[in-house]
């Protein structure tokens, strides 16, 4: 089995190529859907029993009461406090870059007033409460606790409820101390799709939220695609993705390790570089080679880069622009001399990288903007996590004595041709009326 896929873009049969290595698109697994659907049902007629019964199942934690399973606030101030000096630095200051990026989101209510006196505009409030679902046990994501926890208040959402698993009732302090620093309101150790049943339908010990955020395994996945429409959720992410365009000019170990960054996620996920300089392509496989036996996930990346990475020779960088746009990565390096003189011809990506010093890795954790992306295409149509996800919006409309006169003629006589009688009566009945 060869080490990645080589491929030329210009060769025949190239697009086919490139079509079936995209495609991660496969039979969802019914045990998972029927395992899902039956707990989320268990949950919403049974509420927190069902919660228990659920979390002893799976995570072999047995507590009498869900109130048990609540992780007071002290334990995740006392978290922080005890993590070694320079992992909670990191933390803080990881925090304070996410958190400044992300409070130039924050949207504001405006109005303007027309010349009738007819006012118009747009109110922004934000959402009332949001769930946080975040991995746990012997895995570790902090970052993630912090892209989706510091949106959520700078967006003024009043109460955030987390929720993390906890197998064995092994609790990871980087997760509370997470918690501690992104300012997450109450924290419940329970994980898995009767976590995201108790957020999205609430019981008696966990309260309802109007929308859940951050990722988890095939069933948490599962279980926020049902619930979306009683709530509202992020995204449904699929497998990590991501892309770099290099001119050659970029150490080739850089990029190999790059490659590596996200490929060592899991099997399924996907590392690709396109470039036009083929003996360029030969480093940077030869940095593959050299670098992968000493990578501590050796057996993941050998699966990833065979099954779904790629070197792949382009025409010209324009070329490389348009594939780029074709594949919609969720990460995208531009690693090249000039990165700014090809973003003009980006129209889909997640989140961009310019320049060789941009590594991905550092969007991952502290860069400042989200690392909460679309993946599997969707950057098409859809952007990061961000504040604007915590908002909503609701139009306004104060009409004058003035402006119903003309706003009731225009809508009088288009609902008569919709043929809706009573919106008709409703305009008509305010023409000509004294103020």
């Amino acid at each position: 089995m060869s080490l990645i896929h080589r491929l030329d873009a210009q060769a025949p049969g190239f697009d086919a190529t490139l079509a079936r290595l995209l495609d991660r698109e496969a039979a969802q697994d019914e045990a998972i859907e029927t395992a899902v659907r039956t707990i989320l049902q268990q949950v919403r007629s049974r509420g927190d029993a069902a919660v228990l019964e659920y979390t002893q199942r799976f995570d072999h934690v047995k507590a009498a009461t869900v109130a048990e399973l609540e992780i007071p606030l002290a334990d995740c101030r006392a978290a922080l406090q005890a993590l070694p000096p320079a992992q909670r630095a990191a933390l803080q200051a990881a925090a304070d870059r996410i958190r400044s990026y992300h409070e130039r989101q924050v949207a504001h209510t405006w109005t303007y007033t027309e010349a009738d006196g007819t006012m118009l505009g747009q109110q922004v409030t934000p959402l009332d409460r949001v769930g946080l679902y975040v991995p746990g046990g012997k895995a570790a994501y902090p970052s993630s606790v912090l892209m989706n926890a510091i949106p959520a208040k700078v967006a003024g959402v009043p109460e955030l409820i987390m929720v993390t698993p906890t197998p064995g009732g092994e609790r990871n302090a980087l997760v509370l101390a997470a918690a501690a620093v992104g300012g997450a309101d109450r924290l419940f150790a329970l994980g898995g799709a009767q976590a995201v049943a108790a957020l999205a339908y609430g019981t008696a010990t966990v309260p309802a939220v109007d929308k859940i955020t951050g990722p988890g395994n095939a069933y948490v996945a599962e279980a926020k695609r049902r619930v979306f429409g009683t709530v509202g959720i992020d995204m449904i992410a699929g497998p990590s993705e991501i892309l770099i365009v290099a001119d050659g000019s970029t150490r080739p170990e850089w990029l190999a390790m790059d490659l590596f960054s996200q490929a060592e996620h899991d099997e399924l996920a996907q590392a690709i570089l396109l470039c036009p300089d083929a003996a360029y392509l030969d480093a940077v496989h030869a940095a593959i080679a050299r670098l992968l036996p000493e990578q501590p996930r050796l057996d993941i990346l050998r699966q990833s880069l065979a099954g779904r990475g790629a070197l792949i020779q382009v025409r010209d960088l324009a070329h490389a622009c348009e594939l780029v746009n074709r594949i919609a990565p969720e990460h995208l390096e531009l690693s090249v001399r000039d990165p700014q003189a090809l973003l003009p011809q980006i129209r889909h990506a997640g989140a961009i990288f310019l320049g060789a010093y941009s590594s991905e890795a550092l969007g991952d954790y502290c860069a400042g903007p989200n690392h909460v992306l679309p993946t599997s295409r969707t950057a098409r149509f859809s952007s990061p996590l961000g504040v604007y996800d915590f908002q909503k919006r609701s139009s306004l409309i104060q009409v004058s004595s003035a402006g119903a006169q003309t706003l009731g003629q225009i809508a009088d006589t288009l609902a008569r041709g919709e043929g809706l009688p009573a919106h008709a009566a409703s305009a008509r009945l305010r023409l000509h009326t004294p103020s």
